[in-house]
């Protein structure tokens, strides 16, 4: 008995020492894995390409090896937020997956997905997939976040191919899936762009869904070096508009409000006040047909206005495979102007007031500098704080995985926009075959850095070096008696002579969402003179002498 009990303690303790060996293996493992990412040195490039080297080892997928179908060429988006509200930015990217008898492929041994990475403040993320609850199975195109429930942190809307995903965050870390309880799943669709607004201005965001097209994977007739049919080949799907009840759930409201979607395939959505009436408009990228500019009959309903107000076609007079929607004044008249990517030349709409628009695009010299790619997602940015928005957009082709070279427009001022690509950093020479992009300050340095999810391929991540050789300012609005993240918000920044205008958007660019802070370059000013909020609820609020240089959180008055 003596032997036994002897034998049975030493096994213990022998097994004792062995189970902490491993965790302290692990533990030390983890830490050298979690070390491994540094941010490296700033090089000479304005902008440096690190994503690898500070832990953003994004795959997007197609579910497969080979693109076989116009669902799998859509994908994906991503967004910059704060989920965990402590001042550091956070990514999230969508990805597709394998399905059944849809892939045309054998199924993959390593698992695709969405994936959220943590912000560690100090340059480099964390992969807090699995402990935060957001890694699906799921086969998302884009993401809209949004405190929809006012309760201080940000929730995520996931637009699938099949039923969508509103995942609500907890505040602890982690996520729970609302999106049957909430009324927003949908049926089996495929949504591509969505976009947040409140567009009754009561307080509460709702949603608008792009959808695309009802794809059928037995129809097989197509022009054989396309590779697949193409999206005319199949129905258009009607779009949603969801109604915010303050409870949690949403109700439908899309014909009540008259919104009639009959030929529509959605790609980017995105709202904004155009003609500054103090409620949000609907600006929607359709492929190869017109697009719709909905405009806000002061919450009572909607107009589309798309034709009339010349933003339905290209400055050819054409409906063009138009891609993604953004806004900025970029010729400070202080009106807000629209800029929608397409398979080529793309449409910068001026904005003439009175509710219509010029198609700038080959007068500003974009047009012959985007002739020859396929441009996807396109977004303002001050990239040099120079204190006028510039343009970025990703490229690559539509039906088969070949690489183009991303773009940047350097605003030069009276109307004019050149391509200064090739002067920015060695990434601009690469071919990829891009297509969601998020555009944020991540480590709070006052110049803007972009992640770039690329078709079934890695994503890249671009910081940048030499913005904040110019001063800046970046808003954090907070609203009380409008939605909490202040969504419809005008501003109108002074300094010296010169004026800014732009307002708190939802998403940016083709199926992502940008920093939810508001971004200006400004130039060699040494102060704000004056800083102009009117708030959704119809607050107004002005702040003067504003210090340079800072992240300035601002308050709605209750």
């Amino acid at each position: 008995m003596r032997h036994f009990r002897f034998f049975s303690l030493m096994f213990v303790t022998v097994l004792f020492s062995a189970f902490v060996g491993c965790k302290n293996e692990t533990t030390v493992n983890n830490d050298i894995q979690r070390q491994s990412y540094v941010s490296p040195s700033a090089d000479s490039t304005y902008f440096q390409e690190i994503g690898a080297q500070i832990g953003l080892n994004f795959n997007h997928s197609i579910g497969g090896n080979e693109l076989k179908n116009i669902i799998e060429s859509v994908g994906g988006g991503a967004a910059f937020l704060d989920y965990d509200n402590d001042g550091y930015l956070d990514i999230y990217a969508c990805s597709g997956i394998w399905i059944e008898g849809f892939s045309k492929s054998d199924k993959p041994e390593k698992r695709a997905g969405n994936k959220l990475y943590r912000n560690r403040q100090d340059g480099t993320f964390e992969d807090v997939t699995d402990k935060a609850n957001v890694a699906g199975p799921w086969y998302s195109m884009g993401i809209s976040v949004a405190d929809y429930n006012n309760d201080g942190f940000s929730d995520l809307f996931l637009s699938n191919y099949g039923r969508n995903t509103l995942l609500e965050n907890n505040g602890d870390g982690t996520f729970v899936d609302r999106s049957k309880d909430s009324g927003l799943e949908g049926g089996m669709e495929c949504s591509v762009g969505a976009t947040w607004l409140d567009y009754d201005n009561d307080g509460l965001l709702d949603l608008y869904v792009g959808n695309y097209l009802n794809f059928d994977p037995d129809y097989k007739y197509y022009y054989a070096p396309d590779g697949f049919p193409g999206p005319l080949a199949y129905d258009a799907q009607p779009d949603h508009l969801y109604h915010n009840l303050g409870d949690g759930s949403f109700e439908e409201v899309t014909e009540e409000m008259g919104i009639s979607d009959l030929d529509g395939r959605a790609m980017g959505v995105g709202s904004a006040d155009y003609d500054h009436d103090g409620y949000m408009d609907i600006c929607v990228a359709n492929d190869h047909t017109v697009n719709y500019m909905w405009h806000n009959n002061q919450g009572q309903g909607f107009t589309d206005l798309a034709t009339l107000s010349g933003t339905g076609f290209s400055q050819a007079g054409e409906a063009t495979v138009s891609m993604s929607v953004d806004y900025a004044d970029y010729n400070k008249d202080e009106l807000l102007d629209i800029f929608i990517s397409d398979d080529n030349y793309c449409s910068l709409y001026e904005n003439m007031g009175n509710g219509v628009f010029r198609d700038n695009s080959y007068a500003s010299g974009i047009s012959v500098a985007s002739g020859q790619f396929v441009g996807w997602s396109s977004s303002f940015l001050d990239f040099d704080n120079d204190a006028d928005p510039d343009l970025f957009k990703t490229n690559g082709e539509l039906k088969h995985l070949y690489g183009q070279e991303d773009q940047i427009f350097e605003n030069l001022g009276n109307g004019l926009f050149k391509d200064v690509s090739v002067n920015l950093g060695g990434y601009f020479e690469e071919e990829h075959v891009g297509r969601g992009a998020c555009i944020g300050d991540y480590d709070n340095d006052g110049d803007l850095d972009i992640f770039i999810v690329n078709l079934n391929s890695e994503s890249r991540f671009l910081r940048n070096n030499l913005g904040n050789t110019n001063n800046w300012l970046i808003v954090d609005l907070i609203g009380t008696r409008s939605n909490r993240d202040g969504v419809g918000a005008s501003l109108r920044l002074i300094a010296d002579d010169d004026v800014q205008i732009t307002q708190k958007k939802s998403t940016s660019g083709y199926l992502s969402q940008s920093d939810p802070r508001i971004h200006f370059g400004l130039a060699d000013h040494e102060k704000v003179d004056k800083l102009e909020i009117v708030w959704p609820s119809g607050a107004k609020q002005v702040l003067e002498g504003v210090a340079v240089n800072q992240v300035l959180q601002v308050r709605e008055p209750e």
